[in-house]
């Protein structure tokens, strides 16, 4: 029975064939008037991550959109690297030291939630927030059996934005956590950058569209429509 369990776990969390880097995304919300105040907690808590041995997470602010104040996104590689027993002493020995910071981030958190999600590699992340500092992100709760049809969604939309020379979204697919199955990550230099598209002719637009398999530029928001229960858009910045 354990086997069975086992084998229905792992083909569930490579029921995609997405990327394999393991993230830990905590969404945050700021207890009322204290936003300020968290942000300076967690950014006592960001040189803990290097003395544990840790890669340091990547986190963004909410501009407009979603009722979380921050996204941060921990990168953890594998269950297997991160619960490594060396690995966890090593991160509980640092965070021992840390008991007041983290009570700081809890009196002033009014809500959270976590997800464990596979992305891409964290290098290709940093090197995104390394140049940009505006961010969109699209967060969905599928359709009962709709899950891979809306990553397929996802992947057309980049092929879409490939082609119209727009920045492609970064796909995020949940292995365990909060309600999400998947979320993208698209990431601009500026707002500026962000607006651009409002620049691409109509033409453009459906070629593009048709190419990356889509009836045309129009059906794209009400085909992803067919496969999802709930979408969120939220809009950010970089946290630096």
């Amino acid at each position: 029975m354990k086997q069975i369990l086992l084998t229905f776990l792992l083909s569930a969390s490579v029921a995609f064939a997405q990327p394999t880097y393991l993230y830990k995304v905590k969404l945050v919300q700021a207890a009322p008037g204290k936003l300020l105040e968290l942000i300076d907690s967690y950014k006592e808590m960001m040189p803990v991550y290097a003395a544990a041995g840790e890669e340091t997470p990547l986190w963004l602010r909410h501009s407009q959109g979603d009722q979380w104040d921050l996204m941060i996104l921990i990168p953890i590689g594998s269950y297997r690297e991160y619960y490594h027993p060396d690995r966890m002493a090593k991160r509980e020995k640092v965070l021992r030291d840390q008991h007041q910071v983290l009570q700081k981030i809890a009196d002033a958190t009014a809500w959270q939630e976590d997800l464990f999600v596979y992305g891409p590699p964290v290098s290709a992340l940093r090197e995104a927030f390394t140049t940009s500092t505006f961010f969109h992100i699209e967060m969905f709760v599928a359709l009962a059996g709709k899950r891979s049809e809306l990553y397929r969604e996802r992947e057309m939309e980049n092929a879409y934005l490939k082609a119209l020379k727009r920045p492609e979204n970064f796909i995020f697919v949940r292995d365990q956590g909060a309600a999400w199955d998947l979320f993208t990550l698209g990431a601009y230099r500026d707002l500026k950058h962000y607006a651009e598209i409002a620049d691409v002719t109509e033409q453009e637009q459906e070629l593009a569209a048709k190419a990356a398999g889509f009836q045309g530029a129009k059906f794209i928001g009400p085909y992803m429509r067919t496969l999802i229960n709930k979408h969120h858009d939220t809009l950010a910045t970089a946290i630096k």
